[in-house]
């Protein structure tokens, strides 16, 4: 877990430094448009199989291409459609998962844990859709604030406000669960961590 903070913390700190200082240097641009790349593989290989998985890679290595050879246009707003990307990548798979008689994705990884109760689907059900609405809310945020602001302010947006944001919810649900919820069953963080990790599970509710 400790890891995984400092891991965090390291590469927004080298973000932001990154894109002040070397916006439009090569290696600056792999390192910073890599985690779209890495999402976008994840997802489309969790969701279409192979074919979704070697289109994501073929995707990505011409864009690559294209930014390395200075044909893909201005690298800040690359930048910019890079965080918007993320950002509305994860809420659709967030928000996808909030359909009639399926277990929410907050929920699936809850089940990695321990059985579900009924009380346990709508509350799993409740904090995904907080979820989609931050990142629906962020993705929104940072176009605005590009378009209004100056980059430098959007890169504090994207670098260090975006994971500011997603530590003070995870850790604030953690907390506010047992105050509207002294039933359920009491979980470490470092369990939660596990679970987003482990291997995916149907999205059928146990009891």
């Amino acid at each position: 877990m400790a890891l995984l903070l400092i891991a965090g913390v390291a590469y927004a700190c080298v973000s932001q430094w990154m894109m002040l200082y070397h916006p439009a240097e090569p290696w600056a641009i792999v390192a910073l448009l890599g985690p779209l790349w890495l999402t976008a593989m994840g997802l489309a290989g969790s969701r279409f199989g192979g074919r979704g998985l070697a289109f994501s890679v073929v995707g990505g290595a011409v864009l690559f291409a294209l930014v390395i050879r200075g044909d893909a246009g201005d690298t800040n707003r690359l930048y910019m459609l890079q965080h918007v990307g993320i950002n509305a990548l994860l809420c659709g798979w967030f928000g996808g998962t909030l359909r009639a008689g399926r277990l929410s994705l907050i929920g699936q990884f809850a089940q990695r844990v321990h059985p579900l109760s009924p009380a346990h689907v709508v509350y799993t059900a409740q904090v995904t859709r907080v979820w989609t609405f931050y990142f629906a809310a962020m993705a929104l945020a940072s176009v605005v604030v590009f378009e209004t602001q100056s980059f430098a302010i959007w890169s504090v947006l994207a670098n260090l406000v975006t994971p500011l944001m997603i530590v003070a919810l995870f850790l604030g649900e953690h907390l506010l669960r047992y105050r509207l919820h002294p039933e359920f069953e009491r979980t470490r963080l470092v369990d939660a961590v596990r679970a987003f990790y482990s291997t995916p599970v149907s999205g059928t509710a146990r009891r």
